[in-house]
């Protein structure tokens, strides 16, 4: 068990923490900036989420640099993303902050690439992440945390930067999705026959 590996292990454990902190209400208060209101739970969360975030380009650096790089972690590092990607779109479909088909979809993306990893583990080939899936991740990490926010800052302006995000990242996941499949179309194709 690698620093890295402890690193992504904890983007993992705050999984948990930022959905406490979204559901339970703790009625601790809320902040109001030039006529918009935001509760402390959800900046509170908005801070765990970008901090678990966070360490997923840390562990990710850490391994590479100091060459920590085991199959443990290549499988975990999507594993925590997508737990923690996943665990909070739910919430924000509860919230009435986007609409459930936009979760639905890219909960799907991640359980159809998983399922690519997987049969491309079985043939002894890893599936490293692309640069679309950084980009989507990216999208996936900013939309989350505006919508967490209820588009603070972007609501004093009133711009609803977090409604087009929701589509950036529907936009992001379906591309992404597709540039794996194309990519490794010729070991899915060896695979049906």
């Amino acid at each position: 068990m690698n620093l890295a590996n402890r690193i992504t292990l904890a983007r993992i454990l705050l999984v948990p923490v930022v959905c406490v902190i979204l559901l339970v209400p703790f009625h601790i208060g809320s902040v109001t900036f030039h006529g918009q209101t935001t509760t402390v739970n959800e900046a509170l969360a908005a801070l765990v989420f970008i901090a678990a975030a966070a360490t997923d380009a840390l562990d990710g650096r850490i391994a590479r640099k100091r060459n920590m790089i085991t199959n443990f972690g290549k499988f975990l590092d999507p594993l925590a993303d997508k737990l923690l990607v996943s665990a909070v779109l739910i919430i924000l479909v509860q919230m009435q902050r986007m609409p459930a088909w936009v979760a639905i979809v890219i909960i799907s993306r991640e359980f159809a690439v998983t399922g690519l990893r997987l049969i491309a583990a079985g043939d002894g080939v890893v599936v490293a992440a692309s640069q679309w899936g950084k980009w989507k991740t990216t999208a996936q990490m900013v939309g989350i945390v505006l919508l967490m926010l209820n588009n603070f800052p972007f609501s004093v302006i009133r711009v609803p930067v977090a409604q087009v995000m929701i589509y950036v990242m529907v936009i992001m996941t379906v591309v992404s999705a597709i540039d794996y499949f194309m990519k490794n179309r010729e070991m899915i194709l060896s695979r049906a026959s």
